[in-house]
């Protein structure tokens, strides 16, 4: 097994997930199965009882399965209240013989067997041994909650052996308006510290907002005592798939290759002109999208928008599938409601102006009473008004809410119709996905729903807990109690994102029709469901 230790210095939120999955990913386009383990040095067990606020709770795993395309688990993620949990119950079952229990040796070697074990499982996709873990240290170099992880893994480099084992280290190159020139102190600092530590890097991974030259580079390679070849910059980009071919084009694989001693078969000009295509391909069509997609999300924790990545990233997947640029609005759940219109009327008409202006509407997750009766507004205004709308979790709840309120008793057919969303997962008579939530529907209401046009077209397999809603009569009215963010991928976008996306752009039934296929015509410019109706209307026209 073969271990990439990526850290990062200077400041956080640099990009470490990004890079440290970009790793991953050219060793996967090398043939080579690649595992990934996120440490996170908080006391918690796991980010999933955190605010919106304080973590999402898949923003960092999830870059490295919407990278690497692979399912990764809970023992994937090891946070210091894991560890500390871990190590107190074999005190109290007896298992250290009353030894004194202490960070060194017992917390740094239950780090150092947690990351053997869970980096041999294999890849759930295709059941395969992984040849290389990639391991992202949360956090930035001198923290004090991460200090026994860095121990860790300064005896670990030594257990698994150097050939083994590589360290890259992220790192801050600031660029001072009032200088105008990268400065590479605060890297050199940072180096050093970890130096200091016991962790020497082997490639120095340099953030900046502009590229950096070629005698910025050599100034860290000289400072920090690297080769050159060892210093890799990434500046901001157009878009985070290009991360990986920036990467590549320095020569990270020509490295590891020789570092890791992986005997790649293809490297450097012997490398088939078809690696990292598919990459190309996507950030290409990510840099010429001209057309835009207006979607408002409605929810309770705009003022951070990380809280929604996950949604956000599966929007994008969606739109870029379809061959539209994402236009994502994001409206506070509590300004559509009519206690908002009497503190705020100006909060109030905005947010309904934002929500009237959208293509399409998303009512993502949350907790707690706050915001409940906006989104239930938001919901309402989609279903009356025909508005392509997905709810995800507590956006079905709410969703079923509003329909009960404002539509059960009335009369209203009852005649069966195709599942929409079933098309959209290709016809299959079930799916697998992710759930977080602790409300349900009640089974006993689903039957009066039903017959007033609310379908329940997806339940789980007890048939006990409704999973999927689909409207009668509406282009496009859909609510999951699952998560289906979590599953998307960037060359595979999640069937209910897809699905709001083609209704918000108006070509949901010609992709229906199509067999459920994106062809060149459909990306068009013209290609819409009115468009196709002309176009029959005018063979009709010529056969008579």
């Amino acid at each position: 097994m073969k271990y990439i230790l990526v850290t990062g210095g200077v400041i956080s939120g640099i990009g470490k997930g990004v890079i440290a999955s970009s790793f991953g990913t050219i060793l996967k386009e090398c043939g080579i199965a690649v595992t990934s383990i996120k440490i996170d040095p908080y006391i918690n067990i796991d980010a999933g009882t955190f605010s919106p606020y304080e973590h999402e709770v898949d923003l960092d795993l999830g870059n490295y399965e919407r990278f690497l395309d692979i399912t990764l688990h809970r023992d994937n993620n090891i946070t210091t209240g894991k560890v500390y949990q871990h190590v107190i119950n074999k005190e109290r079952h007896g298992d250290y013989l009353g030894k004194t229990v202490q960070v060194v040796p017992h917390i740094t070697d239950c780090i150092q067997e947690w990351v053997e074990r869970v980096s041999q499982q294999p890849v759930t996709e295709s059941n395969s041994q992984p040849r290389v873990c990639v391991i992202e240290l949360g956090g930035t170099i001198g923290d004090i909650e991460g200090m026994p992880f860095v121990e860790a893994f300064r005896q670990f480099q030594f257990r698994v052996k150097k050939e083994n084992f590589c360290v890259a280290h992220v790192s801050l190159v600031p660029q001072p308006r009032s200088t105008g020139e990268p400065k590479t102190k605060p890297t050199q600092a940072s180096v050093r510290e970890l130096r200091g530590l016991g962790l020497s890097p082997d490639l120095i991974v340099c953030r900046s907002e502009q590229p950096i030259g070629p005698s910025v580079k050599d100034k860290v390679s000289n400072f920090c005592h690297v080769a050159p070849e060892q210093v890799i910059t990434i500046h901001d980009l157009s878009s985070i798939y290009r991360v990986p071919l920036l990467m590549e084009s320095q020569g990270v694989i020509e490295f590891l290759n020789e570092r890791l001693q992986l005997d790649l078969p293809h490297v450097g000009p012997e490398r088939p002109r078809s690696f990292m295509r598919k990459w190309r391909d996507l950030s290409d069509r990510f840099d010429h999208l001209r057309k835009k997609v207006n979607i408002a999300l409605v929810g309770k924790y705009t003022k951070l928008e990380d809280a929604y990545a996950s949604v956000t990233k599966a929007l994008q997947h969606a739109s870029l599938e379809v061959g539209y640029k994402l236009n994502l609005t994001y409206i506070e759940a509590a300004n559509l409601e009519n206690a908002t219109l009497a503190d705020n009327p100006v909060l109030y008409h905005e947010a309904w102006q934002k929500l009237c202006k959208s293509d399409g509407v998303i009512v993502p997750g949350g907790f707690g009473k706050r915001g409940i009766e906006g989104k239930i507004s938001a919901c309402k205004w989609c279903r009356v008004n025909s508005k392509p709308m997905l709810g995800i979790c507590l956006g079905l709840q709410v969703a079923v809410i509003e329909f009960a309120r404002n539509v059960l008793g009335l009369e209203a057919a009852n005649k069966s119709t195709p599942s929409v969303i079933k098309a959209l997962y290709g016809n299959v008579d079930g799916v697998e996905e992710r759930h977080r939530h602790r409300y349900e529907v009640n089974p006993v209401f689903v039957s009066n729903l039903e017959a007033a046009g609310l379908k329940f077209v997806g339940q789980d397999t007890t048939g006990q807990r409704m999973e999927i809603i689909e409207l009668e009569g509406h282009d496009y009215y859909v609510a999951t109690q699952y998560h289906p963010e979590y599953l998307s991928r960037p060359m595979k976008p999640s069937a209910p994102f897809l699905g709001l996306i083609l209704a918000s752009v108006g070509k949901l039934k010609s992709y229906l029709a199509k067999g459920c296929r994106l062809t060149p015509r459909n990306l068009s410019d013209n290609d819409s469901d009115e468009e196709d109706k002309k176009i029959v209307k005018a063979k009709e026209t010529k056969s008579d």
